[in-house]
């Protein structure tokens, strides 16, 4: 979307703030926990202790929720200012498929998810609010979508697939990549918000691919047994309590053929006490209540009892690099999410 200078200028603005954030106060502070001999290794508890008492930290908590709010507040007064026009005329090859009794579960409602005000549910400009902010979000490095291309050409397997299920899928931002890469698979993108499905579908279409979009709980699709063999997520069960994890793994068991692929990307610990708590401090902060849990919890083991094998981490670089071969990130220094690859295949 075009956005007027001026409403540009504050989105720049607020950009700039939380790389310094990032670049800047997230490496002083980490100096400031290694001067005071805060452990590489321990529990987050004792991290915790050792950071809340350091001079920089007060600023580096406040400033990324502040500037988080700053970031919506200006997403949203552009998306206001110039809305959005959905193209849903149903000519396109793309498919939408909504649920108009589809109760969304609380854990889902109860929270302004990223602390976007009102969440992607609400309306169609919380979706197109929703995207411009996912790019912006990664500092505005992801305009093009690199981050989710890179998903798709590194992380998954070059092979022949009947059906991609991916959950979660938001705006399209996996889906359309996934359909360029095997333009011969069913692509299925399934997600609880229908605004984002409307703007995924009005998305697709514009670039002439054929997804099919349906409103559905990752949960429980309605998908047919054993008839997909990739079921894919990006940045989706750090988002979920840890039964509806459990009950998102055991739905993507149901769907896959035997041995088709699972590969959902997310979080998980770095072993690393300080940067594990500057995650953990994050999920609250940026009102995502569940990452916490999520990281620290034994997905391989959940994974093995829905029926996967061969389940495990791997690290990813979201700079292009993508997947890489172990649980092992490369040194940086400044502020950057641990993303990781969760992999597996049904038995």
């Amino acid at each position: 979307m075009a956005i007027a200078l001026e409403r540009q200028s504050r989105i720049d603005f607020v950009l700039t703030l939380r790389r310094r954030w990032a670049d800047a106060l997230y490496p002083a502070l980490r100096r400031q926990y290694d001067d005071a001999g805060g452990p590489a290794v321990a529990d987050v508890g004792t991290a915790a202790a050792t950071t809340h008492a350091l001079p920089s930290y007060g600023w580096f908590a406040w400033l990324e929720r502040g500037s988080q709010k700053q970031l919506w507040r200006a997403v949203g007064d552009a998306v206001a200012a110039e809305p959005v026009q959905r193209r849903l005329d149903g000519n396109g090859p793309s498919r939408l498929e909504l649920d108009p009794g589809l109760e969304l579960p609380d854990w889902y409602t109860a929270w302004d998810i990223h602390v976007q005000p009102g969440g992607v549910w609400a309306n169609d400009a919380a979706a197109d609010v929703y995207e411009l902010g996912a790019k912006l979000v990664m500092l505005g490095v992801n305009d093009d979508y690199t981050f989710h291309r890179a998903f798709v050409e590194t992380a998954i397997p070059r092979r022949a697939y009947r059906r991609i299920v991916d959950f979660g899928c938001g705006f399209g931002k996996s889906a359309w990549p996934m359909k360029r890469a095997f333009p011969e698979a069913e692509v299925i993108g399934i997600d609880l918000a229908a605004p984002c499905l409307r703007l995924a579908t009005d998305k697709t279409n514009a670039q002439g691919l054929a997804v099919t979009y349906r409103q559905a709980d990752c949960r429980k699709t309605g998908l047919e047994a054993g008839t997909a063999d990739l079921v894919t997520s990006t940045m989706l069960i750090h988002e979920m309590p840890l039964p509806a994890i459990a009950e998102t793994l055991q739905e993507a068991a149901r769907l896959l053929a035997p041995g088709g692929l699972l590969r959902f990307l997310d979080f998980t610990c770095t072993g690393d006490a300080f940067r594990d708590l500057a995650m953990e401090e994050h999920g609250e902060r940026n009102n995502e209540p569940f990452l916490p849990a999520s990281m620290k919890a034994d997905v391989p083991a959940m994974a093995r009892q829905a029926g996967f094998r061969d389940a495990a981490w791997v690290a990813f670089d979201e700079r292009g690099g993508g997947r890489l071969p172990t649980l092992a990130w490369p040194k940086r220094p400044e502020w950057h999410f641990p993303w990781a690859l969760f992999e597996a295949t049904r038995a």
